[in-house]
């Protein structure tokens, strides 16, 4: 697919600085950029870049002074790191829409429910009551267990499981191999030292525009439904357990675990690697740092907290810095220790 200039600007509402007709058909970093591609300027440190990249368009600031003549065409805006993510998203849609019909082989129960202008890939397997709404895309190797829900314009990617009664909302991405609906961990310890499954009955229930990366679980619930809320986005390898549930437009970094029964607030970023017990609260707009461990619940809203276990920023790094003098200062208890034991002695002589 080819651009002009003035059609990009059009669609980004921004000011065009060169050649209006110049085509582009592809998008790259302005450190690589090269002719017929699109590339943007946002962080000043790069600046340099835009004068001897290749690209033919480059979208900037409007604030953007230039220090010398360039040579590729400026669209300018308000906000080039918005625009450009626009821009992309408008290029993947339209990449998207040639992807339409039900391929086959595939298996569709009868009893299933599809909306208009779908498309189910080869290889997938749609079970008995599901239902699939309008514009919904269903990659390879996909399975949607019975009666499970996908809303509209949502993309499930290839090798997604979507295990039965899980209802997925509208504009909903789910990235290739994660696994929707799986039972919780629940077992029960018996007298004779076997554990005893406890069955899972419930199921997830993801909300609208909500995103998930690849290699994802979330886990059904024991009972009720494990809920991701509106607007939250999951990186890849991230662990949701049975009952959790997300507030809106929550973000967890990869490889990040949340135990069962524990309720995240809303605005809440959780970074790599941070584990989180089950059966707490964490408040809104709460920062947890990568590598953290959450052993309490956090009732205080838009605080951060670092380490093992987890607590205050602020009060985690002056920890930190006392850490890093206990050597000087079992130097210095130890002089002092000296020290004492010489004014006792003599204080111990004038005594006498």
């Amino acid at each position: 697919m080819k651009f002009t200039a003035l059609q990009i600007a059009t669609h980004i509402s921004g000011k065009i600085e060169g050649d209006e007709t110049i085509v582009v058909n592809g998008f790259s970093k302005i450190e690589e950029g090269k002719e017929g591609y699109i590339s943007f300027l946002a962080n000043p440190k790069y600046e340099d870049h835009l004068y001897s990249t290749n690209a033919s368009i480059v979208v900037v600031s409007n604030m953007l002074e230039l220090k010398e003549p360039v040579k590729p065409t400026l669209i300018r805006v308000s906000d080039p790191y918005a625009s450009f993510a626009k821009l992309m998203r408008h290029y993947q849609h339209l990449l998207s829409t040639n992807m339409a019909g039900i391929e086959q082989p595939s298996f569709i129960h009868p009893t299933a429910t599809i909306g208009k202008d779908v498309y189910i890939a080869a290889f997938s397997y749609i079970g008995e009551n599901a239902v699939v709404g309008d514009n919904v895309k269903v990659y390879p190797h996909t399975y949607i267990g019975n009666c499970a829900k996908i809303g509209n314009h949502s993309t499930i990617f290839a090798g997604v499981k979507i295990y039965h009664n899980c209802v997925i909302g509208n504009h909903v991405l789910i990235h290739a191999g994660s696994v929707i609906g799986g039972d919780g961990f629940g077992f029960a310890p018996q007298t004779d030292g076997i554990y005893k499954k406890v069955p899972q009955i419930g199921n997830v229930v993801i909300e609208d525009f909500v995103e998930i990366g690849a290699n994802v679980c979330v886990d059904r619930a024991t009972m009720g439904s494990t809920i991701i809320r509106k607007g939250t986005k999951l990186d890849n390898l991230v662990q949701i357990a049975h009952n959790v549930e997300i507030g809106e437009n929550t973000v967890v970094a990869a490889q990040a675990g949340i135990s069962g029964s524990t309720k995240i607030g809303k605005h809440v970023t959780i970074g790599g690697q941070a584990g989180i017990v089950g059966h707490i609260h964490i408040a809104d707009g709460t920062r947890i740092n990568g590598q953290s461990g959450v052993s309490k619940s956090i009732r205080e809203e838009n605080v951060t907290v670092t380490g093992t276990p987890a607590f205050e920023f602020s009060a985690a790094m002056r920890s930190q810095a006392v850490i890093r003098k206990l050597p000087e200062l079992e130097k210095k208890i130890k002089e002092l220790e000296a020290l004492l034991e010489i004014l006792l002695k003599e204080k111990e002589e004038l005594s006498s």
